[in-house]
């Protein structure tokens, strides 16, 4: 693997998560405090805590400024905001469904957290991290700015000064702001619900003064679709901060007996080794291993299967394998209870009902979704596609647009790049063919590779139906560049009937795996009709009867489809008064869990193309 120093990352970044130390990985194995639970917090539209009236922001001393105290220090001073248990939000957790008000609040919510703390141990450094907060975070503790971050969807952490510390009544404050933003990583323009808020856990992290900040273990990138070696290569590196010289690195596999001792080189310490005969990570059997890594003064460990994946000619090999990709798409939220979801309880709804459906893989739509997904897709032997939020009409022409994409990919890497699980890391979604598209998407696929190329890269492009003819031809020039050429089609929904399938056929110019990245229709759970009926259950599943079919006809290079979507999900674009009603119906689950037509015909066709690839290992 291509080594990077993630810290020149940040110097590249500078401005967009102002104050932002680089991001601490493996956060389940450090000493933390949670500080999930009741958040008092302010509604401010106007941004009045953050500005003044001539919106100017205000000075970190000033009273009315909603990251200071709301106490008076006497009976005379004025005191214009003020947290209250009257008024109280869920951490982790978006704002919208948790009161009526909010449902369609985009805004600025600012939050407080008092709470007590006693150090474990002297001379300890102190961080506050988050797994996500949608959009924009300014985070202030006890009336001091620690940092602002950009970035719904990925996780990010402040060093705490010691002084600023207490061991009692600390106040933590973070303005969140969920508007959306012509300059900004989604743009303006999205088929999601723009939830708003904490969404992810909160922790406190306290840390030796030395510490192991990110370590990333993985197989090295086979060569020429060849199989690992009974002994593979392994590399990585293990990054360290507060390096200090002379430092000896451990790193240790218990159940493989291995354990090798490696002198730190500085702060990023490059490791590559053999490993003993092991059991590789696949789809069938998700095997796991334990890592740790030591150092002087601190260790941790993580859960990592080994195991290689990459496209090869015109197909996908897992271990040397060809793949067949059974896929859904997924969208991070939890229907029946109308909220984004976070934790294991939700990661094992989601990924058990795609199981359920007999998928082996699924695609995390359109951004990164939370940590336990990705962990929990390890344990169960479930392929992951991972996406940043680059959708649709961003502006490709703007360098800071671009530097924010990246800073989101960098996140999303750094946060997942042990999973065995994600093979593919996808830089965004249906973005509009120009030259000046193609250089910015271009860009981003360089740095996927450059911090990770032991992993597959794409896109999922979209598609002109070339009405009349036989072919349809995914040329995007951004296919010259992805490892997997994706593609989403709705042959049948956004053009023409159902029954247009039987005529067309799909290609590519490229030599390389062909892969569906979406495809659906919408349906209302429980309304029935002939299959001509647009919403009805008859027309979703006549559909895919319809696609499925198409797909007997794809060619050599086809390793997959990924359908749109796993479960009906809330769009304010979707306004039908009858069938929609602000949902997205293009689930296979609807939004109370019930199965439509259509699943029981996916089904089978995936147990269908598993018995086929069964047969071929």
């Amino acid at each position: 693997m291509r080594i990077i120093c993630l810290a020149l990352l940040a110097l590249l970044y500078n401005g967009l998560a102002s104050a932002q130390t680089n991001l601490i990985t493996d956060i389940q194995s450090r000493k933390t405090t949670s500080l999930n639970g009741t958040w008092q917090h302010i509604v401010d539209p106007y941004e009045t805590g953050f500005y003044d009236y001539r919106y100017k922001e205000l000075r970190e001393n000033h009273g009315d400024a909603y990251w200071n105290t709301d106490v008076p220090k006497d009976k005379s001073e004025k005191k214009e905001h003020g947290y209250n248990d009257k008024y109280t939000l869920q951490v982790p957790g978006d704002w919208n469904h948790q009161k009526p008000e909010f449902v369609f609040y985009e805004g600025t919510i600012w939050y407080k957290k008092s709470f007590d703390y006693s150090p474990t141990k002297a001379g300890s450094r102190y961080f506050i991290y988050f797994g996500a907060v949608n959009y924009r975070a300014d985070v202030y503790l006890n009336g001091k700015k620690l940092g602002m971050h950009k970035g719904g969807f990925t996780p990010f952490n402040f060093e705490i000064p010691t002084s600023l510390l207490k061991e009692k009544s600390n106040f933590l404050v973070v303005k969140v702001d969920n508007k959306r933003y012509a300059d900004e990583v989604p743009t303006l323009n999205t088929d999601w619900w723009n939830y708003g808020g904490i969404t992810r856990d909160v922790k406190l992290v306290e840390l030796p003064q030395s510490f192991i900040q990110d370590f990333v273990l993985q197989l090295k990138k086979p060569i020429a679709g060849k199989a690992p070696a009974a002994m593979p290569d392994a590399e990585g590196y293990v990054k360290l901060s507060g390096f200090k010289p002379g430092e000896t690195i451990t790193v240790e596999i218990p159940e493989l007996k291995f354990k090798k001792q490696i002198p730190a080189t500085g702060e990023l310490t490059e490791l590559s080794f053999k490993l003993p005969k092991l059991q590789l990570w696949d789809t069938d059997k998700p095997k796991l291993y334990t890592v740790k890594v030591k150092t002087a003064t601190d260790a941790i460990e993580d859960k990592i299967g080994f195991r290689t994946i990459e496209a090869f000619g015109k197909k996908v090999l897992l271990n040397g394998k060809p793949l067949f990709m059974r896929g859904i798409c997924i969208h991070g939220e939890i229907p029946q209870d109308v909220r984004r979801a976070f934790g294991p309880a939700d990661a094992k709804q989601l990924l058990g009902q795609a199981q359920e459906l007999g998928c082996n893989m699924v695609r995390l739509a359109h951004y990164p979704h939370d940590e336990a997904m990705t962990r929990m897709a390890d344990s169960l032997g479930i392929l992951v596609w991972s996406e940043i939020p680059v959708y649709w009409t961003i502006n490709f022409g703007s360098k800071e647009v671009l530097g924010k994409a990246k800073a989101q990919l960098d996140e999303m890497i750094t946060r997942d790049h042990n999973r065995a699980s994600i093979i593919i890391w996808s830089v965004g979604n249906e973005t509009p063919v120009s030259p000046t598209r193609t250089d910015f998407m271009h860009s981003l696929i360089t740095e996927a590779r450059r911090l990770d190329n032991t992993r597959m890269v794409s896109a999922a492009l979209e598609v002109n139906y070339n009405s009349g003819k036989s072919m349809n031809m995914i040329d995007d020039p951004l296919g010259e560049f992805v490892d997997l050429v994706a593609f989403n089609e709705y042959l049948g929904w956004y053009g023409g009937l159902p029954n247009e399938c039987r005529k067309t056929n799909w290609g590519t110019p490229y030599n390389k795996p062909l892969f569906i990245s979406e495809t659906g229709a919408e349906a209302k759970t429980g309304f029935h009709a002939d299959s001509l009926t647009r919403f009805s259950e008859e027309y979703q599943n006549w559909y895919y009867v319809e696609q499925l079919d198409m797909m007997k006809r794809m060619p050599g290079n086809y390793v997959g489809i990924s359908p749109w979507i796993l479960a009906d999900f809330r769009s304010p674009k979707r306004n039908n008064p009858v069938y929609q009603e602000g949902w997205n119906r293009k689930g296979m689950y609807d939004d109370k869990g019930n199965k439509k037509k259509a699943f029981y015909t996916l089904q089978a066709y995936y147990n269908e193309m598993k018995k086929k690839y069964s047969s071929k290992k």
